[in-house]
């Protein structure tokens, strides 16, 4: 007798762009790996950004407000932020408002990528509420702006928290806070107050400081001496970008965004218009973040399993996108990954 399938409710942003492309090749990876584990999805998707204001007359309809405080759990494709104008960035908006102050970077190497840096793997814990990511500039006389830096004991305590809460769950040895308190005395000197004092109830966690410009340093020199990277948010917005390229991009690092009550993952990467529709966009970010969003709902066989099959396919590296040296497009690489994950029922 077949058990009855345990069924979750995600909220799905496909986002603009390539967004649509590569939500569905991971949606319908999800799919066939939860056919094979017992597991089930109900994705309640929504338009966010221009998409939504061409419809609804908002950027983020109350809507999607609602399935997201609802269901809890959403995975976001790329949504494009105009620059120096227009709407309000999406990702800020929505993290702000479900108060979602951890952004949670793992950068890890695939299988058969040829890089600079093999066997890296480390993680970026990024503030995601407060610093000058909160948005708060006025002019102040024509021709001088000013924009306002947040750091405050409660965010600060927070994301130092959740940092050596992380390390000593999954045995990570050290933590660096990234700071620039030799400038920033009051602000960056306040986090890193709250830092230490979180780190003494942590005896068994290394704890270190490195100053943000000598850090992007000796992360080009020697990334293996990093293990956490704890940041605040702008710094950590540009560390986690850096941190990529040594892994091979943007286009394969997932993303977490995490609070008390909510989570949103989603691909860091870019909307990408320039591909848009053409099915050549590598949707290996958006699916390693919701390998993370599968652990997160307590579903690792399932996330072991997309994982597994993805690193199968980049180990034989027959069907890889362009970015990575490949030739195939977006629906084969998803097609290639659903075969790799059926290969071992196959076997058996």
């Amino acid at each position: 007798m077949t058990a009855a399938k345990k069924t979750h409710r995600i909220t799905l942003i496909p986002g603009d762009g390539i967004g649509p492309e590569v939500s569905g090749a991971v949606v319908k990876i999800l799919e066939a790996a939860g056919a094979a584990t017992g597991v089930a999805f109900e994705w309640h998707p929504y338009d966010a950004g221009a998409n939504a204001f061409e419809k609804t007359g908002e950027y983020i309809p109350k809507a999607l407000y609602d399935s997201i405080e609802k269901n809890r759990v959403a995975l976001k494709g790329p949504v494009t932020t105009p620059v120096g104008g227009g709407f309000a960035s999406i990702n800020v908006t929505l993290r702000k408002k479900f108060e979602l102050f951890a952004n949670f970077r793992p950068v890890k190497n695939l299988p058969g990528l040829k890089t600079k840096y093999p066997g890296l793997d480390l993680v970026i814990v990024r503030e995601n509420m407060e610093d000058l990511y909160a948005g708060l500039e006025h002019e102040v006389v024509p021709g001088v702006v000013q924009a306002l830096k947040i750091i405050t004991e409660k965010g600060s305590t927070r994301i130092a928290k959740f940092a050596f809460d992380y390390a000593r769950k999954h045995g990570r040895k050290k933590i660096h806070a990234i700071h620039k308190a030799n400038i920033m005395k009051l602000s960056d000197g306040l986090f890193l107050r709250c830092c230490q004092t979180v780190g003494k109830d942590f005896p068994e966690v290394a704890y270190h400081e490195h100053i943000v410009d000598n850090t992007c340093m000796q992360l080009v020199m020697n990334p293996y001496q990093y293990d956490i990277l704890l940041t605040e948010n702008l710094y950590g917005d540009i560390l986690s970008d850096l941190c990529s390229a040594f892994v091979g991009g943007l286009g394969l690092v997932p993303g977490a965004n995490l609070g008390t009550e909510c989570a949103i993952f989603e691909a860091v990467h870019g909307s990408a218009p320039d591909i848009a529709g053409k099915d050549m966009a590598n949707p290996t970010a958006l699916l390693q973040s919701a390998v993370l969003m599968l652990h997160h709902i307590d579903e690792p066989a399932t996330a072991e399993r997309v994982q597994a099959g993805l690193e199968q396919v980049y180990r034989e590296g027959k069907t890889l996108t362009k970015d990575v040296g490949g030739t195939s497009g977006t629906k084969a690489f998803a097609d290639a990954v659903v075969a790799a994950m059926e290969a071992p029922l196959a076997a058996a």
